[in-house]
């Protein structure tokens, strides 16, 4: 993980260049007057909002509690999502009990569920909970049924010469095999997860969460709060994706770059 931040960040200046000069740009129209306006703020609003704002310093708590709801909700749906996807590569009757019924599910987009669970369940913890488990399902379910699925048949038919027990085969074939496969589900999954939760947050509007906190923002007519809490949920991207990057190359070794 050190390595892989440490490259991050030899490529951080050049990826900082086109950020700065907006940067610059806004801080040059707005201290001309060149942009003016109710909804217009600038860089040093937006920079001292999160700590001398009443209103903008609940960033923090907002923040917490959606990433709380991305390892709640996005390990359960993860785990359900590899266990059931498993068992769907392996086994020919889950594959046609829950295959077909899964992958027609997984084709209505992700926000339109939305109104069916808050019909369901209201409009408290336990819709964000469902929706973000819901958003790392079904990636990773099917990484996991594809993966299996794709093991080399030479390989199944050497284990089965060598006399392989069927615990020995999940274990050290089918397992390892269909890594490459699920540790692209997993970063997929992780990412769907939050945007899943957040975008249930704006959606719902009550209690903590980044989508709550711009959704209020939204309604208070605070751009400098908006702006902190879209920046919040860009670097939270950013976060998890490095971190889930670093998850996958321990998961699968041999995935890593060779020097």
């Amino acid at each position: 993980m050190a390595s892989r931040l440490w490259r991050m960040s030899r490529h951080a200046p050049r990826g900082a260049v086109f950020p700065g000069a907006i940067v610059l740009l806004w801080w040059a129209a707005t201290s001309s007057g060149f942009l003016h306006g109710p909804l217009v703020v600038t860089p040093q609003q937006v920079a001292a909002v999160p700590f001398k704002d009443a209103s903008g310093s609940a960033l923090w708590s907002s923040l917490g509690a959606s990433v709380a709801r991305v390892v709640s909700g996005g390990l359960f749906g993860g785990l359900l999502g590899l266990a059931l996807g498993y068992m769907a590569g392996l086994y020919r009757v889950a594959a046609l009990g829950l295959s077909p019924t899964i992958h027609s599910i997984r084709q209505v987009a992700l926000f339109a569920w939305i109104p069916l669970l808050t019909a369901w369940f209201g409009n408290g913890e336990v819709t964000k909970f469902v929706f973000t488990a819901l958003s790392a399902f079904f990636p990773l379910f099917l990484a996991a049924e594809q993966g299996v699925r794709q093991v080399p048949r030479s390989l199944v038919e050497v284990a089965h010469v060598t006399g392989l027990t069927y615990r020995t085969r999940l274990r050290k074939l089918y397992l390892p095999a269909a890594l490459p496969s699920v540790n692209v589900g997993i970063q997929i999954a992780v990412l769907s997860a939050w945007i899943g939760t957040i975008g249930s947050e704006y959606a719902i509007g009550n209690g903590r969460g980044l989508g709550s906190y711009i959704a209020s923002a939204r309604d208070q007519f605070r751009m400098d709060i908006v702006i902190v809490g879209v920046l919040a949920l860009a670097a939270g991207s950013v976060l998890l994706n490095s971190l889930v990057g670093a998850l996958t190359q321990k998961l699968s070794p041999w995935t890593q770059d060779v020097k």
